[in-house]
């Protein structure tokens, strides 16, 4: 069995070694780094953070039966205050026209932007490879538990939610769109800037020029990466955009991946995502019951797994044996759960869409 859980101490040389395989600005190739946002994620949940800004929700999946970890997640409270922004491009499009030659063109322009409203992130998304596949799908269980726990936590987070995806990189980890914008005005490889941002993004704010740059002055390779993410990270993004995540032309000033982000009462899983009392039953009892994520958060601290569901009368709900051993929950227990069935109204979606 596969349970999620908050980060540990003793999960740190694992961790290293997951954050060596990605660039993420939160999962850093930096030991000192990663164990202090482990402290902060340990403070996170036990309530200890009462300043938003230090919130940050570090989760780890375990294979229970091997005693490994082979994933994390992430939540981050809040991304942003006045003097500690969040940065991007904002892409427009630029129409030139000539009445002499009666010919014209459209361009793709960017412009660095920032944001100092605070909304909350999801981000630090990576499972081992040798468990991506996996007939559990354990790599949207990773991602879902993350709206799962807003959901359950409403009051520590944001009303809007930005996800982080990963634009492209080289086989030898650079970002050619770096290379060709950010780099001519930062002297950093993209892998120095990106653990730079670890402590401060002054540098960014300070160095990058401000006005509209024409993309069609990039070369191809670079200005093809703009809104583009890796063949890795698109399943990430098709799980998120069912879940009402939208892009709105953010990009990351250092790989140019997309920003997409839903307002958090929006999103279905968050909506569907119920608490109770529980009752132990037969797994046997529960095949036709729905798949959920379902968690406690008792003496062991927050547990969950995804396991099957059946609501009775009072919002009681039956889980196995096995599940509540894995959550640490015992009968009449308060649990958390969450249809994994729960997805965007398409028509509504659009409905709203053609409205606003």
């Amino acid at each position: 069995m596969f349970i999620i859980r908050p980060a540990t101490a003793e999960d740190l040389p694992t961790l290293l070694k997951l954050a060596r395989m990605v660039h993420f600005i939160n999962l850093p190739n930096d030991r000192d780094a990663l164990a202090a946002k482990i402290v902060r994620s340990r403070r996170s949940f036990a309530g200890e953070c009462e300043d938003v800004r230090e919130r940050e929700f570090m989760f780890v999946l375990e294979d229970l039966d091997r005693g490994n970890v082979i994933g994390t997640s992430a939540i981050i409270s809040c991304i942003s205050w006045p003097g500690h922004p969040h940065t991007f491009l904002e892409m427009r499009k630029r129409s030139l026209f000539s009445e002499d030659l009666q010919t014209g063109q459209v361009h793709l322009t960017l412009e660095f932007g920032t944001d100092e409203s605070g909304p909350s992130e999801l981000g630090g998304l990576i499972l081992a490879p040798g468990y991506r596949g996996h007939p559990e799908k354990l790599g949207s269980f990773l991602s879902l538990v993350r709206l799962h726990f807003l959901a359950l936590h409403r009051e520590a987070f944001s009303d809007r939610i930005l996800a982080e995806l990963m634009g492209a990189l080289t086989p030898d980890s650079r970002n050619l769109l770096w290379e060709y914008l950010g780099r001519r005005f930062i002297n950093l490889s993209y892998t120095e800037a990106d653990l730079f941002c670890q402590h401060s993004k002054e540098f960014i704010t300070s160095l990058f020029p401000r006005g509209e740059i024409y993309a069609s002055l990039l070369p191809a390779e670079a200005r093809n990466l703009i809104g583009r993410v890796g063949e890795e990270t698109r399943p990430a993004r098709g799980m998120l955009e069912r879940q009402g995540f939208e892009f709105k032309d953010h990009v990351d000033p250092f790989d140019g991946g997309p920003y997409i982000e839903a307002e958090l009462d929006r999103i279905p899983m968050v909506a569907a995502t119920e608490r109770g009392s529980c009752e132990i039953v037969d797994a046997s009892t529960l095949s036709e019951a729905p798949l959920c994520i379902a968690s406690c958060e008792g003496e062991l601290g927050f547990r969950a797994v995804s396991t099957r569901v059946a609501v009775g009368q009072r919002g009681v709900s039956r889980i196995s044996r096995e599940a509540a051993e894995a959550i640490g929950a015992i009968e009449d227990d308060e649990i958390g759960w969450t249809p994994l069935s729960a997805k965007l109204d398409v028509s509504t979606a659009e409905s709203e869409a053609g409205n606003s």
